[in-house]
């Protein structure tokens, strides 16, 4: 390859590198090597490489491998620093694997699906082996109260349920008012404003309650003990409790499950209180809908939708605490580990609540409840 841009030029097995090679060009090399025959080079020339920094010796080794070491000791031409330079990366990265440079194919984004859909299975299972291992735990520590932790119950209750109120009470009460104005406005065009005090009710009773509830908790809550497990990972605490004989899962796992057991269900009440409070205000704002008369249609709703909604909580509760759990136990060793668990834990855990809500919803549906 020729030119004013930086490349190679590959003449029976000697690969021949001029230019730039730096990280301003860094998008340029990498297309650029994709046509290079890895398995073809025997010797590298490097008087017409002008500059090189990490970046593009990087490509270089991404490309040709552990072969490059004895190529750049062996260069013709090449400055001693740029050699030095070679060598240094390739020694840092001895230890990763070796993933050549290949141009993309059509059958890369199907690749990707399977691996992913594969990822997803494993995850399954784990989350499923998991569970099985808690309640195993939970069967056995339920016949012995001395290994009762109930310090550490209500505290996790304390930070997951107490300290919660405030950003759940505000944001449903938020959402209700906003449910409240939208549903108003649609239903001035028929003249059924009323209606709109059925409307926040059903739909925080049913749905927005628990779901934003679940939600706020899965980002909050779950990301915490992720956060809280991967590190007592990362400095060996967990260990030590397995050498002093005592389970991680009964010490650590079942206080925070039970704990999300018992306050998101209460949550949910004070989410769908505070999501009534909201459209309330607007009702009486803009609607000239009376509190007194707004608390009279709201108690015509049936209480078997409150049920409905509240039936949920302590099964997305177990959700979230598990996942948030079991990826605090997958960290590797490391502070990037931490934090790419925690972003899973959440995604996992809103994404999960967010499929069984709608699956629950299309069942009740179906079945007239």
């Amino acid at each position: 390859m020729n030119g004013d841009k930086p490349g190679w030029q590959l003449n029976k097995g000697c690969l021949s590198l001029h230019g730039d090679w730096t990280l301003p060009h860094y998008q340029h090399l990498h297309e650029a090597l994709v046509s290079l025959p890895a398995d073809g080079v025997t010797e590298l020339d490097g008087r017409n490489l002008a500059r090189l920094d990490t970046a593009a010796a990087g490509l270089l080794w991404q490309q040709l491998g552990p072969a490059l070491p004895a190529l750049a000791r062996q260069a013709e031409g090449m400055q001693e620093g740029q050699r030095s330079l070679l060598l240094a990366v390739t020694g840092a990265m001895s230890g990763r694997e070796h993933v050549p440079v290949v141009p993309a194919r059509r059958g890369d984004a199907l690749a990707r699906l399977g691996e992913r859909v594969h990822t997803g299975w494993v995850q399954g299972k784990m989350l499923l082996g998991f569970t099985g291992l808690t309640l195993t735990t939970a069967v056995k520590v339920a016949f012995r109260p001395a290994q009762w932790r109930m310090t550490a119950l209500v505290a996790q209750m304390h930070q997951c349920g107490l300290n919660a109120v405030p950003i759940v009470a505000l944001l449903t009460f938020l959402v209700g008012a906003v449910v409240a104005f939208l549903g108003a406005t649609v239903l001035a065009n028929f003249g059924a404003t009323i209606y709109t005090v059925d409307l926040v009710a059903y739909s925080f009773m049913r749905e927005f309650g628990v779901l934003l509830t679940a939600i706020l908790l899965a980002g909050r809550t779950a990301s915490a003990f992720t956060a809280q497990l991967g590190s007592m990972k990362v400095n060996q605490e967990l260990d030590a409790l397995r050498a002093q004989g005592l389970d991680p899962v009964a010490l650590l796992v079942l206080p925070r499950l039970l704990a999300l057991l018992l306050t998101l269900p209460l949550l949910t009440f004070i989410a769908v209180l505070s999501g009534l409070l909201g459209g309330a205000l607007v009702g009486m704002m803009s609607l000239d809908i009376s509190p007194a008369h707004y608390l009279t249609i709201v108690r015509e709703v049936p209480v078997n939708h409150l049920l409905v909604g509240l039936c949920k909580a302590p099964v997305f509760a177990v959700l979230i605490a598990l996942i948030g759990c079991l990826e605090g136990f997958k960290v590797s060793g490391s502070a990037q580990s931490v934090g790419e668990h925690t972003t899973s834990s959440v995604v996992q855990s809103i994404f999960v609540v967010i499929l069984l809500d709608a699956i629950t919803a299309l069942f009740l549906m179906e079945m007239g409840w």
